[in-house]
Order: structure tokens, then C-alpha cells, then sequence
């Protein structure tokens, strides 16, 4: 299997992480420090220390904690997306082609003999359902109160992939390419309960003995089918998309 990652990328925004997280906590405690500091009698009111920061450093702080969480989850939680899918993938054909993080918002592409998908994953574990296009997670009070503060919910996965799915055809097409592109939603994390009925798109899940296994989905799917582009097709869309 044929691999393109962009690395540069997940690598920046996992080290953008980072540091986002770690500043933010700086500006917490700076922001505590500033909010509970005293005046000593007869001292007259700083107007940067006494009224601005307190009143800018907090909101700040606590916006850069939102984004440092959710890249995160995106780009730092394990296990990682691109390495569960290719490890999910080992013995599928040679030919297949695996894009990772070039075609926002699909975050991954897939060429395979069952077809062209794009790929929007998700990283929430626990009690997850779909009944056509509607998403529903089921957890304890305690549970969506964690969920809160950890900025997990699952949003709307189905109307993400169709998203997703539309943007890889136009690229297709302006790489001069005429074939379907299908939506795919995929769960990468062990713990994650999966509840399916009627989805509007497929649902997988990377392990390979799970009911919704990803290898034996696209198994299933490519049986008897031609590769869906030849590999002329396959280099034209890799130069056209993956070249800065």
C-alpha cells in the first residue's frame, strides 16, 4: 500500500499544541495573580495591571485552553488516525493508496479496488449511535460534564463525510478525473461503542475484529470490482494535490 502523509503538518500543529496548552496555562496563573492582587493603603490603582489585564488576560487564557484541547484531540491524542488505518489496512492490495492530511476536510483520502473514499475519523470513545444521519451519544451526567471540559462532542460525523466527500470530487475533477467519490465515517478508538442502523454513510472502525471492521467492509465492497483508477490517474491527482 502506497502511503502519503503530510508530516510537516502533523507534526507542526502536534508541537502547536503544545505550546498553545503550556502558554495558556501560564496565562491562567497569570490571570489569578492579577485578578487577587491587593492594593496596599494609599497606593493608587494601576490601569494596566488593576482594570485591563484582569479584565482580558482570563478570557484569553481560557479561549487558547479551548484550542489547545482540541488540537489535542485532532492531532495528538493516540492512537493516531493514519497509523491505525494503515495498520487496520496490511494485506490489502498493493495498488492502494493511502493520503493523510492533504485534502481538508477529509483528513484522509483512500483508493482501493472498492472505490475512492473520503475519510473523516473521529476519536471519541463510549456509547456512540447512528440512526441514518442522526448522531446520539449516550453517557452518565458525570460523563457529559467531562465531555465539556475535554471539548469531545462527536458533532455530526455524516454531514462532515458528504462534506468531505464533495470537496475530494472537485479536486478530482480539476485533476481532470471523472470518478465517484464516496463518504466514509471511521472510529479509531478501541473503547468507542458503536450502535448502527440505516446510516446515510458507512461507519467502520479500524480493528480488524470488530462488527464494522474497515478491511472487511472495503473487502466486501471491492469484491469482483476493477481498480477504480489506473495508476496514470493515481500520480496526476498526487501531483495535482500534494505539491505545495
Amino acid at each position: 500500500m502506497r502511503i502519503i502523509t503530510n508530516s510537516k503538518l502533523a507534526q507542526r500543529n502536534k508541537q502547536w499544541a503544545q505550546y498553545l496548552f503550556f502558554a495558556s496555562f501560564g496565562l491562567l496563573i497569570l490571570g489569578l495573580f492579577v485578578t487577587n492582587r491587593q492594593l496596599t493603603p494609599g497606593q493608587d490603582a494601576n490601569v494596566l495591571l488593576d482594570i485591563i489585564l484582569p479584565t482580558a488576560v482570563l478570557p484569553v487564557a481560557f479561549i487558547m485552553t479551548i484550542v489547545s484541547v482540541r488540537m489535542t484531540n485532532l492531532w495528538a491524542r493516540l492512537p493516531r488516525p493514519e497509523k491505525a488505518i494503515e495498520d487496520s489496512l496490511k494485506g490489502i492490495p498493493p495498488k492502494t493508496t493511502l493520503f493523510n492530511y492533504y485534502h481538508f476536510p477529509a483528513r484522509h483520502v483512500l483508493i482501493c479496488p472498492a472505490g475512492v473514499y473520503a475519510i473523516v475519523t473521529r476519536f471519541q470513545d463510549g456509547s456512540q449511535s447512528c440512526q441514518g444521519d442522526v448522531w446520539r451519544t449516550s453517557r452518565s451526567l458525570l460523563g457529559r460534564l467531562a465531555s465539556i471540559f475535554r471539548f469531545d462532542g462527536i458533532g455530526n460525523p455524516t454531514a462532515d463525510a458528504l462534506r468531505a466527500a464533495e470537496h475530494v470530487k472537485s479536486q478530482m475533477t480539476s485533476a481532470g478525473i471523472d470518478v465517484e467519490v464516496k463518504p466514509l465515517v471511521l472510529f479509531v478508538d478501541p473503547r468507542v461503542s458503536l450502535s448502527v442502523d440505516d446510516p446515510v454513510v458507512p461507519v467502520c472502525h479500524v480493528a480488524a475484529k470488530h462488527p464494522l471492521s474497515l478491511k472487511d467492509f472495503l473487502y466486501e465492497s471491492g469484491k469482483d470490482k476493477k481498480f477504480p483508477l489506473s495508476q496514470e490517474q493515481v500520480d496526476r491527482f498526487v501531483e495535482k494535490t500534494t505539491t505545495p
